[in-house]
């Protein structure tokens, strides 16, 4: 590891960790579980009532301030817009979705064209105010410190909100094809964009970490069919949720037990499920409670169990083996399919919220398809502690991606 990654990931531990020891003081955003209408959202954030056909197209474009410094000296550095983009989620319906399109004003000095990364967040929560574009702008972002190093080594970077998150609707939080899509369409977004200096024949990584890595490995299995015309040389996926009913067993009743609160939301809203189906009183409460959280509000469900809030007393286990959950969850199953480009898989051995088991499964199903995957075993314990070694892992592997070197593919270690 350079020393450029040592400081990398330890400054990048230090912003995540900063943030969670933020979590006991943030109040509480309670609101119900219903989209809170364009009356109370930023007109920007407003998508038209005609959409455009294509998949990527950009519906409109604004100038962006980006800070990683109180004097933003980086904002002479790079340029940074804010854009809505069409894109097609799970049920085939046109949404505009938003995100951040971020390059660098110096010239690319590597071989080729400058790369683009489609950066997939983490968890940010399920309102509106919790949109990475919206948090940008203020240095809130806890995941700023890895968009940094992207750009330090002149990459662009676009990063997707997601759907419904900042736009119309409920958040389709942990919906496998509807964020595999938001992430492949921002960088289809990102290269037609004037002013950037990318094109189509823009080499293209994708990364990302928990949520993020679900939805980067969504996107490399669904781009071959959804977006084939992309150049992606790799994706790197860290601590991949990609068996929802492995890791909701996990969480019910433990310390990060709103994860699993976001993940009913978001598929209740992608499946139209209603929730008073299955939660009580209580249940439903919460549900329209975590609909208004950010990831600051995690503690506020710390410890709660899916038994107090299911109208049957059940537990999630047991309310993952029925209909229509157990069908929500089965799709959310990553892994079916062969990646078009090589994977990196990262995963901490001790990682408390997502189980090792689940990030080393999928490295197995891949395997099995034919894909080249590295799967890489971090030891350092916890889940954000595993969020550092996975990006210094991530800044190798799009090095060697874009310098056209062998991809590792460790399968048969598996």
């Amino acid at each position: 590891m350079t020393s450029l990654t040592r400081r990398v990931a330890t400054a990048a531990t230090v912003s995540l960790l900063t943030v969670l020891s933020l979590l006991p003081g943030a109040p509480a955003q309670a609101a119900p579980l219903t989209d809170p209408g364009d009356a109370t959202r930023p007109a920007f954030y407003q998508a038209p009532a005609q959409l455009p056909a294509q998949n990527g197209a950009v519906i409109k474009a604004e100038p962006e301030p980006f800070h990683l410094d109180p004097l933003n000296l980086r904002g002479t550095l790079i340029t940074s817009q804010r854009i809505m983009y069409k894109t097609t989620n799970r049920t085939g319906t046109p949404v505009g979705v938003t995100g951040t399109v971020i390059t660098p004003k110096t010239a690319w000095s590597g071989p080729g064209k400058r790369p683009l990364i489609s950066f997939a967040v983490g968890t940010q929560g399920l309102a509106d105010q919790c949109a990475p574009s919206r948090l940008l702008a203020f240095a809130a972002e806890y995941e700023e410190v890895f968009v940094g190093t992207l750009l330090s080594r002149g990459y662009a970077v676009a990063i997707t909100d997601y759907e419904g998150l900042g736009t119309a609707g409920i958040h389709t939080y942990m919906d496998r094809v509807s964020q595999g899509r938001a992430v492949l369409d921002m960088a289809r977004a990102a290269i037609s964009l004037p002013g950037t200096g990318l094109s189509p024949q823009s080499p293209i990584g994708v990364d990302g970490y928990s949520q993020g890595g679900g939805a980067a490995a969504a996107a490399a299995e669904l781009a071959p069919s959804y977006a084939p015309e992309l150049q992606i040389k790799g994706v790197s996926a860290g601590a991949v949720p990609a068996d929802l009913t492995a890791v909701g067993t996990s969480l019910d009743g433990g310390l990060y037990a709103e994860f699993m609160l976001f993940a009913l939301d978001g598929l209740f809203s992608s499946y139209g499920v209603d929730p008073a189906s299955f939660l009580n009183a209580a249940g439903q409460a919460k549900a329209a409670e975590v609909s208004g959280h950010c990831v600051w509000n995690l503690p506020q469900n710390s410890y709660v169990k899916m038994s107090n809030l299911s109208s049957s007393g059940q537990s999630f286990t047991q309310l993952a083996q029925q209909a229509p959950i157990s069908t929500m969850l089965a799709d959310q199953l990553i892994g079916r399919a062969r990646p078009g480009a090589p994977v990196l898989i990262t995963h901490s051995v001790a990682d408390d919220v997502i189980p090792y088991r689940v990030g080393k499964g999928l490295a197995q199903r891949w395997c099995t398809a034919g894909a080249t995957v590295n799967f890489v075993p971090t030891p350092v314990p916890t889940h954000v502690g595993g969020a550092a070694p996975h990006f210094a892992a991530t800044l190798a592997f799009f090095e060697a991606r874009f310098r056209g070197l062998p991809a590792t593919n460790n399968c048969w270690t598996l």
